[in-house]
């Protein structure tokens, strides 16, 4: 790659990392959001997998919790690993570029449920259910997109877990989907030595980043950061949508 590439990666995963310091999460949506304006989903998501990884394993064992989210949300791990697996083809496939036109539209749809606040609500007879269809979807979407969040976000805040439970259950998501996404990966190509220098680049500046945000973050409400961010998120999730929508001659 390019000098001017990896130090917009740099700045990319700076960003991120500071978001993240601040809110607690987002990494990988802010990064393959903005370097999918540059570059394809896929060769985004391979410069992420590894990073988001790391820091998704750290959120993973920073509890107590780890046995009994296991234990309850199995399920859900399960299906998404199937549902990644199922959508190997989505990245390289005939169908690869309406991959930016999904993670558009799916950053404008969880920015809008994120400020909307949506209270959900998951009867205990039906975790296992739900928790299955909401994981087998969002592996999918993850398969297509590197984005994880919509729908298991709000699965996961139905369930009524505490703070840092909830925090914890992320982290043990995160860490599962974005695993089985380098299966995913790997077997498309995408994992090549041209991802090495700039994941371990954007690695190193994430974890700068994060220790500015949360530096900042004793000083500067989180609520009020968090609402820019979901702003500037349907923002850039509108503008890749469209965007790739007029590349391809359908709007």
């Amino acid at each position: 790659m390019h000098d001017p590439i990896l130090i917009a990666i740099a700045f990319v995963f700076m960003l991120a990392g500071f978001v993240k310091g601040v809110i607690g999460m987002a990494l990988p949506t802010i990064v393959i959001g903005l370097l999918a304006t540059s570059m394809p989903p896929a060769h985004a998501i391979a410069i992420v997998i590894v990073p988001a990884i790391l820091t998704n394993l750290w959120q993973t064992f920073s509890g107590p919790y780890l046995r009994d989210i296991v234990r309850r949300l199995w399920p859900l791990l399960l299906c998404t690993c199937l549902g990644v697996w199922s959508g190997m083809g989505f990245l390289s496939g005939p169908y690869a570029p309406y991959g930016t036109i999904l993670l558009g539209v799916l950053l404008v749809v969880y920015s809008i449920v994120a400020l909307m606040r949506a209270q959900f609500h998951v009867p205990k007879g039906k975790e296992t259910l739900i928790g299955a269809l909401c994981g087998y979807t969002s592996g999918l979407i993850a398969a297509a997109t590197g984005v994880q969040a919509i729908p298991t976000m709000p699965y996961l805040q139905a369930l009524g877990m505490e703070r840092d439970e909830f925090i914890q259950a992320l982290g043990v998501f995160f860490t599962t989907s974005t695993t089985a996404m380098l299966f995913n990966l790997s077997n498309a190509g995408f994992l090549t030595r041209d991802v090495a220098l700039p994941s371990t680049l954007g690695l190193g500046t994430a974890l700068i980043g994060m220790y500015l945000g949360q530096a900042l973050r004793k000083r500067l409400p989180p609520e009020t950061f968090r609402r820019w961010f979901l702003y500037s998120m349907i923002v850039l999730g509108a503008y890749l949508a469209i965007n790739k929508l007029v590349q391809l001659h359908l709007l």
